[in-house]
């Protein structure tokens, strides 16, 4: 935690990076970026350490996507580097759009991305059951070819094609994390963590090595804000709250809910896997360690520290 108490992990939603229908340049991403570094930069001005993470799955689908158009003059990368090359991607564009944002607040905030290493267990059931799709479309002809030669798990897609499927297991331990501890501590902004991390493992030895693999960004968002004593986790996404009943007649927002409340509402599946749950579930994991969470909308980060706006999940 920081000197002000104050500390609060920030985790951007991946349309704060690039948007639907949006073809992905450079410039498209830079844009909403900027929009997103000027509103984290207005909680650095109300005196918030922020400790920001961020997603990466548009971009690694990317880079996978040109590695396949590709393959035949250049080596492909393993899924652990491509998480490493869109980290470093995505956090120049954070860093440099945020630095410019807080000196146009004359906010003296240093700004430091790390490229960031996550353990994972190798025994997780996650390795045994592969879930997570990455990267581009196929016909069943070339996904076959793909898992007799390349050894990829592969699966058809709602009649949409075949994709690679990825284990996604869970965070363990954020590798760098003392010299993160330290680095807010001293002040600094950091950016770390971004797409879950770059998923290794730890050998008898203690050595690492990296695995085909995507971890959850959200859990992974949790295990920071464990490990820097964050007061609040804020999980950013494209809507304003957490819904019951959503997209139904009876759907209703939720603005502070207990822990138990929460819990229950999880149970009775009002929190789909593949979109609210696993925020649901990370918030839900910090609030038991004695945080509060927050669930909301990127425009509305300011309000939503004060109280008056997303969902907050409060110890019972």
């Amino acid at each position: 935690m920081s000197e002000s108490g104050k500390t609060v992990v920030v985790a951007l939603g991946g349309n704060a990076i690039l948007q639907p229908g949006q073809v992905g340049t450079f410039e498209e991403q830079l844009v909403n970026v900027d929009t997103a570094m000027r509103r984290i930069a207005a909680m650095v001005a109300g005196g918030w350490e922020v400790v920001l993470t961020h997603g990466n799955g548009p971009q690694v689908g990317n880079l996978l996507i040109q590695q396949e158009l590709a393959s035949g003059q250049v080596a492909p990368m393993p899924m652990d580097v491509c998480g490493a090359m869109s980290q470093g991607q995505i956090g120049y564009m954070l860093e440099q759009t945020l630095q410019n944002h807080l000196v146009k607040r004359r906010l003296k905030t240093p700004v430091v991305s790390i490229l960031t290493q996550v353990a994972v267990d190798a025994r997780d059931p996650a390795f045994a059951n592969p879930s997570k799709p990455v990267g581009p479309f196929y016909d069943e002809t070339r996904a076959k070819t793909l898992m007799l030669e390349q050894g990829h798990a592969m699966r058809e897609d709602a009649g949409r094609g075949w994709r690679r499927v990825v284990p996604s297991p869970e965070p363990v331990e954020i590798i760098p994390r003392e010299a993160i501890r330290d680095l807010v501590a001293d002040g600094v902004l950091i950016i770390c963590s971004g797409g879950g991390g770059i998923p290794v493992v730890r050998g008898r030895d203690r050595a690492l090595s990296g695995v085909d693999a995507v971890i959850d960004k959200d859990l992974a968002a949790m295990r920071l804000a464990l490990d820097v004593e964050a007061e609040v986790l804020m999980i950013l996404t494209d809507v304003p709250q957490a819904y019951v009943d959503y997209n139904t007649p009876e759907q209703k927002a939720l603005s502070q809910v207990t822990e138990s409340e929460m819990r229950a509402y999880a149970a009775a599946g009002h929190f789909k896997a593949g979109s609210m749950g696993p925020k649901v579930e990370a918030c839900l994991r910090f609030t038991a360690a004695g945080g509060r969470s927050i669930i909301a909308n990127l425009k509305d980060v300011v309000p939503a520290l004060e109280g008056n706006a997303g969902t907050h999940i409060v110890p019972d």
